[in-house]
């Protein structure tokens, strides 16, 4: 088990390190989210490298990847496909969207109309894609990292609660440290230029994404394959089951888990705990991953939001009942 950790999640975190400093727990997320082949939803600021950190795991995997830019005025079929009418056939063929990959980074997904939004469930929920009167699968693995700014709201839509139920995790990012933040300024002041026909103009961080993957689709499977191995006891389990109830049967909780928030648990302890180089889950798994995993499951009522209370206290209060 350590040697498959060392071959595989090591090496990509060191080469997102090369190119995004600090953002370690993000790391970890998207880490989770690769060996469980669960969505990823992340929430932050403009300038916290949301788009930066996917893009350069994607290139520290060999993963087919595409990236799409969601907008209002996008359509189901810019995102799934569309059937084209060949006249010289006097056919119709398939046109394959970007969907069609194995990480589709869904930059912005809260500026996509509703109608967009839903045609992306069935891709998500089933891995596959209806175009016209026949179905689709897509690539395997399939993985959605979507972002989204939490406090833009001009031209956006709240993603429903359906579809936020699909995401295995949400990780909220923070700003860099003061020393990171120095870091991130002393690297782009040291790119230089990039000189492309006779012209030039001054490198970002997209430019010094290494081209050449480190890892590779069989090194993928063989993670997934240990990350299955991880031993969850049934005191685990129970702790899980409890965990969910109590998002149910809170006052203060108007909208709580549904089952799938306990899956969502087990499986991304699971991959933690490979990450952090063990072969069983631990109490800890489940305390660092609840955040990410239960606060875009549930809706407080109106009542306690009118108190003033805020989710994250009432996440902290589940948890000392658990503790």
């Amino acid at each position: 088990m350590p040697a498959s950790k060392s071959n595989f999640t090591q090496a990509v975190r060191e080469r997102v390190a090369e190119v995004v400093v600090g953002q370690d727990i993000v790391v970890e997320r998207m880490m989770i989210a690769l060996l469980t082949g669960g969505h990823l939803l992340l929430l932050g600021v403009p300038g916290t490298a949301k788009t930066l950190l996917v893009n350069a795991v994607a290139k520290a995997v060999d993963l087919k990847f595409s990236r799409v830019q969601f907008t209002i005025d996008m359509l189901p079929s810019d995102i799934l496909g569309s059937e084209i009418l060949d006249q010289a056939a006097g056919t119709f063929r398939i046109h394959k969207g970007p969907v069609f990959t194995n990480l589709l980074l869904a930059d912005e997904i809260n500026r996509a109309a509703p109608k967009v939004q839903s045609a992306l469930l069935e891709a998500m929920q089933e891995r596959k894609v209806s175009i016209g009167n026949a179905s689709h699968p897509l690539p395997v693995p399939f993985l959605v990292i979507a972002t989204q700014n939490p406090i833009e709201q001009a031209g956006t839509f709240e993603l429903p609660e359906a579809q936020l139920d699909r995401f295995m995790l949400c990780h909220r990012l923070n700003y860099p440290t003061a020393i990171q933040e120095e870091e991130v300024l002393r690297r782009q002041l040291k790119m230089g230029l990039k000189r492309t026909e006779g012209g030039a103009m001054p490198k970002t961080a997209f430019d010094m994404i290494a081209g050449e993957p480190v890892c590779h689709l069989n090194d993928l499977v063989g993670a997934m394959e240990a990350v299955q191995n991880v031993h969850v006891s049934d005191v685990f389990m129970k702790h899980c089951v409890e965990f969910v109830r109590l998002t149910r049967e809170h006052p203060a909780i108007e909208l709580g888990c549904s089952p799938r928030a306990g899956l969502a648990i087990v499986q991304a302890a699971r991959a933690r705990a490979f990450v952090h180089d063990r072969d069983f889950v631990v109490p800890e798994d489940l305390f660092q991953l609840a955040e990410d995993v239960v606060l875009h499951r549930m809706r407080l009522s109106y009542e306690a939001l009118a108190e003033g209370k805020k989710p994250g206290a009432v996440l902290d209060e589940m948890l000392k009942k658990l503790g």
